[in-house]
């Protein structure tokens, strides 16, 4: 159990800030604190740190009565603010804390809360320093770039959330959290990892699903898709690209899991060529060789004006539509880059928002993705695999990742958990503490029609609590009505999913996970 000494400050100070509250310490988990215990956490104090609000919001719906708690943390003298939002149940706390993650540009945000408080959990969220999902917090007034908001952003905003977070539960509920977890996707997911590098004692377990990590590289990799119709001054309009996606799905449907179910088994072991699909008409054109090499090159991922790997790409069968997205009007077809990959190229590493991306060269591109990796891997890249403090804390991580992802490209994933076996010595000794697990045919999150996994958090929760390490995660495919129509395991790296030659192939008991051929 992991219980910051900020949390253990907080119980002994019970006794100062609310009349009774010693009796309150001893009561059992999931029994329910006076409601008018909530009101008195504003006079908690922790350094650096503001209270600023706390009420007890009436039950609705699903969610129970929850003490609703805001508070603010700065970093002298910068004059920064991160704004934490902490909502403890007043009836039936489980005894856990669960940290819960942002997406994109957004550290965090409060609505997310009422899940897990509505499962039992105290929670908390953050905006990480700034407000909303733009990425813009990066300059500052005069142009500069704002480190301190970066640094929020990357990784401080979360440890100090967590620290807060643990503390303000401590404080309603008499007693630390038995367990604290993470959950997040995403730029969550990154967050997640963040805490296993840096802050090793915050969580017992961290569930990271489909990673920002490795930030400095894939995020420059996310424009290259636009660059590479840019330069050739071919701008495929988006039913080309759906043909290509379908014509994938179709000539590796059966690579992996020896099924035909619309579902890629193992993209690793996919061997489409675009080029197969030059003269097929579609609604909007006959597919050209000049097609097939741009989506040839978006699927091979970024490479240097002189041929150089820089990062991976696409997965066959993956959607284009986010990342090469165009838009078709008045008969001329353009493009509309991913806004994040613009914001960081532009704001981030360029410092000019309004930089005229259409224009970029090869060569140009070559010095921004440098410049990037140069500014802000040690920041912001979470690809540190040297997780061997996380692994003494006896803390245990999950992270599975969608091979349909069209945000974030799953190769990464798989490239950093190999690079965290090689740091700790070893398969068996990585997933003592660290499983990575692949979702074919899901998409970024979630969606796609791949089955998705159905509860990876109470895996992580049996591997903490119980030793109940995952072998598999339970993927299920569900209808329009919430019923599941089909199910299949979710094999942990690097095995996958093939099906045994019997039984329905609906049913996760006809497949076995083996060890991929790629």
């Amino acid at each position: 159990m992991r219980t910051s000494m900020v949390a253990a400050v907080a119980v002994l100070a019970l006794p100062l800030l609310v009349p009774g509250s010693a009796q309150a310490a001893q009561r059992l988990a999931g029994a329910a604190p006076a409601s008018g215990r909530c009101p008195s956490l504003t006079g908690l104090v922790l350094p650096n740190t503001t209270v600023t609000s706390a009420s007890v919001v009436p039950a609705s719906g699903a969610t129970p009565p929850t003490c609703r708690v805001h508070a603010t943390v700065t970093h002298p003298p910068t004059g920064d603010v991160v704004n934490i939002d902490v909502w403890l149940p007043a009836e039936g706390w489980n005894g856990r804390f669960q940290g819960v993650g942002g997406g994109g540009y957004e550290g965090g945000n409060p609505r997310s809360l009422a899940v897990p408080v509505q499962r039992g959990y105290a929670a908390a969220s953050t905006d990480t320093g700034h407000p909303g999902g733009d990425g813009g917090f990066a300059l500052d007034e005069n142009g500069r770039l704002d480190w301190q908001l970066i640094r929020d952003f990357a990784y401080l905003g979360i440890h100090d959330m967590t620290v807060v977070g643990k503390a303000v539960t401590a404080a309603f509920y008499g007693r630390a959290a038995r367990y604290s977890y993470w959950n997040g996707c995403s730029t969550g997911g990154r967050q997640g990892l963040s805490e296993a590098q840096r802050y090793p004692d915050d969580y017992d377990g961290i569930l990271a699903a489909a990673p920002a990590i490795n930030w400095s590289r894939f995020i420059p990799a996310e424009f290259w898709p636009q660059l590479v119709m840019s330069r050739t001054s071919n701008f495929l309009p988006q039913c080309k690209f759906a043909a290509f996606q379908a014509a994938a799905v179709e000539a590796c449907d059966k690579v992996g899991d020896g099924v035909r179910d619309g579902v890629i088994g193992d993209p690793a072991r996919c061997r489409f060529d675009p080029r197969t699909q030059i003269g097929r008409a579609t609604p909007c054109g006959t597919i050209t060789a000049r097609d097939a090499s741009v989506v040839a090159r978006i699927l091979a991922g970024p490479r240097s004006s002189t041929g150089e790997f820089l990062w991976y790409g696409l997965t066959p069968g993956s959607p284009f539509g986010a990342l090469a997205n165009t838009v078709t009007a008045g008969g001329r077809t353009r493009g509309a880059p991913f806004p994040i990959a613009l914001t960081h190229l532009g704001t981030w590493v360029q410092r000019n928002p309004d930089w005229d991306w259409e224009s970029t060269t090869y060569e140009q591109y070559d010095r921004l993705f440098a410049q990037s990796v140069r500014m802000y891997t040690r920041v912001i890249g979470t690809a540190d695999p040297d997780l061997r403090a996380f692994q003494r804390s006896g803390g245990k991580v999950l992270i599975w990742h969608g091979q349909a992802d069209q945000l974030i490209f799953p190769q990464g994933t798989v490239d950093y958990y190999e690079r965290v076996v090689a740091a700790i010595g070893g398969t068996q000794r990585t997933e003592d503490f660290a499983r990575l697990f692949l979702a074919p045919g899901v998409d970024h999150c979630a969606g796609g029609p791949g089955p998705q996994p159905a509860d990876p958090l109470g895996a992580l929760i049996g591997w903490v609590e119980r030793g109940q390490a995952p072998g598999t995660l339970a993927g299920v495919v569900r209808d329009a009505d919430g019923r599941i129509v089909r199910s299949r395991p979710i094999c942990r790296y690097p095995e996958v999913a093939a099906y045994r030659g019997r039984g329905p192939v609906t049913e996760a008991a006809s497949f076995v996970c083996r060890r991929s051929r790629s």
